[in-house]
């Protein structure tokens, strides 16, 4: 499932002179399919005071919704205040600009802000926060905009799109990082590398360094060195009442632990500090792929080897359907990241070559970059092409009646479904940290996992998605929680396996610092206040 970016869907070759990533069907393939040229970018990402100047008129009166769905009236003598109060651009629906960036990477979400505010700087969120409070504003956060989960978009509300803001520096004698919310891993993962550094971020290049680092932030050196949430040092957050706040170990230290996990619930965050890791060697990554027959065998001998496996080791195994070139048909596949030697890693890996002659070897020694899909120009979160749907949760330990409960449920999946489900292996040092020192909780778990349906035709949406949910009936027993960057939200027992015994201090936080429930497109924590 550590699959780097690409082009199109993975064909079978039997090349194994470089690695030849197969995207579009994994965790690492579908967060990182359709990547653009920086046309998009350079379109989109940066022009702001300039853009105001040709704004179109403002409407004498801009329906809207507020929190909760209620109708409401926008007036424009308000609206025209907070655009002339902006470094950035506030764009409404009747801007040049409205419709490109309102998409999010996941076509799934097709929605229609009333107002979007494109930030320059801290204090233009602090007026967006205001205006929102003010106004009773449905409220969403965009960061990076690849919003897997859609819920940095919102109909009717009010957007506070930080993709602007692009500052990154990086202090090599601290080994610190400070990167704003609207910058992307790939920027983050090239500035740093270009000293030999890293720090955890996720997996695909194009995710906003915000979203995920609010929701834990899992990646290739989580068993290594922590989420990212752990290598988190201080954080600028606008909170609901419209103050900048610095958070650290130090500084609200309360607030701090929320944010480390808890997702956008209490704010805007506007700019991180990351410890950095020295990594200027190569590592060992790629996938081996085997016919479906053998998908049990190769569940279990990943299970086998990942149990005892070094912190600089993990591994991935999936099954898959995919639809497109010479080789349709449904596969399973293990994947590894390494990060020591990759001599060493080769070695570790020689239990699994009883699993016989892959259909596809693609595993071999790539820069850090090249693992994360980072290399090359910039690029931003351009929509998928395909509908997205998944479902995730977290195995505190797996079995051999889960592997065939997931083999059995998923070869009866449509055969026109481009589909895969598989498994993240977590643990090592992210798990040697008490579940309670920050909000996320299910560090215990051994491994992540994730079913992700993609297709192009919208009208078999309700079957393909009442279909994976057959498969995830299956699977649901076997999970505790879920990963809150991957699902755009789950019933309250779900939410509290999510945060177990850090729920209700949760609670309490959300209670203080948002008793309005502002930011509530997330995996919610609801205020039990009156206010």
């Amino acid at each position: 499932m550590k699959i780097g970016p690409g082009p199109d869907r993975w064909q079978l070759q039997r090349s194994t002179s470089s690695p030849q990533p197969r995207p579009g069907i994994g965790r690492r393939g579908f967060l990182g399919t359709t990547l653009a040229a920086g046309a998009f970018a350079a379109t989109h990402a940066g022009r702001l005071w300039a853009d105001a100047a040709h704004a179109a008129a403002i409407p004498a009166q801009v329906p809207a919704l507020s929190g909760t769905g209620k109708p409401l009236v926008l007036n424009a003598a308000d609206i025209k205040e907070l655009r002339a109060s902006l470094r950035g651009v506030l764009l409404l629906a009747s801007d040049a600009d409205y419709d490109s960036v309102r998409r999010v990477w996941n076509p799934s979400f097709d929605r229609h802000p009333a107002l979007i505010v494109r930030c320059a700087e801290t204090t233009d969120v602090v007026r967006a926060v205001n205006f929102a409070r003010a106004h009773d504003l449905r409220t969403a956060v965009r960061g990076g905009g690849h919003s897997l989960s859609g819920q940095s978009m919102c109909d009717g509300g009010l957007v506070i799109d930080m993709s602007p803001m692009k500052g990154i520096t990086v202090d090599t004698g601290q080994r610190l990082t400070r990167a704003q919310g609207g910058v992307l891993l790939g920027e983050l993962d090239r500035k740093t590398q270009a000293v030999g550094l890293a720090t955890t971020m996720g997996t695909a290049t194009d995710t906003g360094i915000a979203g995920l680092t609010l929701g834990g932030g899992m990646g290739r050196l989580m068993r290594l060195y922590g989420l990212a949430c752990d290598n988190l040092k201080s954080v600028e957050i606008v909170t609901a009442d419209g103050k900048a706040r610095h958070l650290s170990a130090h500084d609200d230290p309360e607030l701090f632990w929320g944010v480390r996990g808890g997702g956008g619930n209490f704010g805007v965050a506007t700019s991180f500090e990351y410890h950095l890791h020295p990594l200027a060697h190569k590592v060992l990554t790629g996938e081996r792929v085997y016919p479906y027959s053998q998908a049990r065998t190769v569940f279990a001998a990943v299970a086998e080897l990942a149990a005892r496996a070094p912190d600089e080791l993990q591994l991935s195994a999936e099954v898959f359907n995919t639809t497109r070139g010479p080789n349709v048909g449904r596969y399973v596949a293990w994947s590894v990241d390494y990060c020591g030697d990759p001599a060493a890693g080769e070695r570790l890996l020689e239990p699994l070559r009883s699993l016989g002659k892959p259909l596809l070897d693609t595993i071999g020694a790539v820069s850090y970059l090249a693992a994360q899909g980072a290399e090359g120009a910039a690029t931003a979160a351009v929509p998928s092409q395909t509908t997205i749907y998944t479902k995730s949760g977290f195995f505190h330990r797996v079995s051999p009646q889960l592997f065939d409960e997931l083999v059995r449920r998923f070869a009866t999946l449509p055969a026109d479904l481009d589909v895969s489900a598989g498994m993240d292996q977590m643990a090592g040092a992210m798990a040697r940290i008490a579940p309670d020192a920050t909000a996320f909780w299910n560090r215990p778990a051994q491994y992540d996992f994730l079913i992700n349906g993609n297709w192009g035709d919208r009208t078999k949406s309700e079957q393909f998605i009442a279909d994976i949910h057959t498969l995830w009936d299956g699977i649901a027993p076997f999970t505790e929680g879920y990963y809150v960057n991957t699902e755009p939200g789950a019933d309250d027992k779900r939410l509290r396996a999510t945060y177990g015994e850090n729920y209700a201090r949760l609670v309490q936080l959300k209670n203080k610092i948002d008793p309005a429930n502002l930011f509530s497109l997330n995996a919610n924590i609801k205020p039990t206040v009156r206010i």
